[in-house]
């Protein structure tokens, strides 16, 4: 059994890069790039470079900074525990970057995480390595092809029209406080604010008897 969850939106309560370019005041023209970027109105990649590239020159220590303080998900560490502790694969899938999914495969026990990787110049930010395109699905069958996990028993957990590929190799596909569109092509929709609630309609769905971990 595998989980695939995107970050941005579902195991993080944050987006990274309109926070950090709230520390350069360019946050309003970023979010308008990303909000055309998640809507499919231009191009994801061009997209993703072009918000980098507006904030060239940010130190890399206000970058750590800014990825450390994203809040982890109301109920993301309750349900990948449970999923965790039944023996199941968890796969995160990330547009964003490899300086903010590092500490989240720790502190969620994540298997795999695919992102992308800002790249430093002299401690400043210079530009991005871009391992996960626009279709997030093709990262994702890597790790379902290695783990030999069939598509009937992999659960996709998303909020945005550039993760509904995914959908495509899932048995169940989550819309998680998603965009309409993601609505549409979904098995289920999840509006409430909280991640633990993903394990009963994991339950529901496959007839399991998941238990929800407590954490102080």
């Amino acid at each position: 059994m595998l989980a695939i969850f995107d970050v941005e939106g579902v195991l993080l309560d944050a987006e990274f890069l309109p926070i950090l370019a709230e520390k350069i005041n360019k946050q309003d023209e970023i979010w308008e790039i990303t909000r055309k970027g998640i809507e499919g109105v231009i191009d994801w990649e061009e997209g993703l470079r072009t918000r980098i590239n507006t904030l060239k020159g940010i130190s890399y220590e206000t970058c750590k900074e800014v990825a450390d303080s994203l809040p982890i998900m109301t109920g993301a560490k309750e349900a990948c525990g449970a999923l965790k502790a039944a023996g199941w694969k968890l796969l995160a899938i990330s547009g964003g970057f490899s300086i903010m999914t590092d500490r989240l495969k720790v502190e969620l026990g994540l298997d795999y995480v695919f992102s992308n990787e800002l790249v430093f110049k002299d401690g400043k930010l210079d530009g991005v390595k871009v391992h996960v395109d626009a279709d997030k699905s093709k990262s994702a069958m890597i790790k379902v092809k290695e783990w030999k996990e069939k598509k009937k028993d992999t659960v996709v957990v998303v909020d945005g029209a550039n993760d509904v590929k995914l959908f495509d190799i899932c048995g169940l596909g989550v819309a998680f406080r998603a965009q309409d569109i993601v609505k549409d092509l979904a098995t289920v929709t999840l509006e409430e604010k909280d991640l633990s609630l993903l394990i009963g309609i994991i339950n529901k769905h496959y007839g399991t008897k998941l238990q929800l971990q407590t954490f102080a």
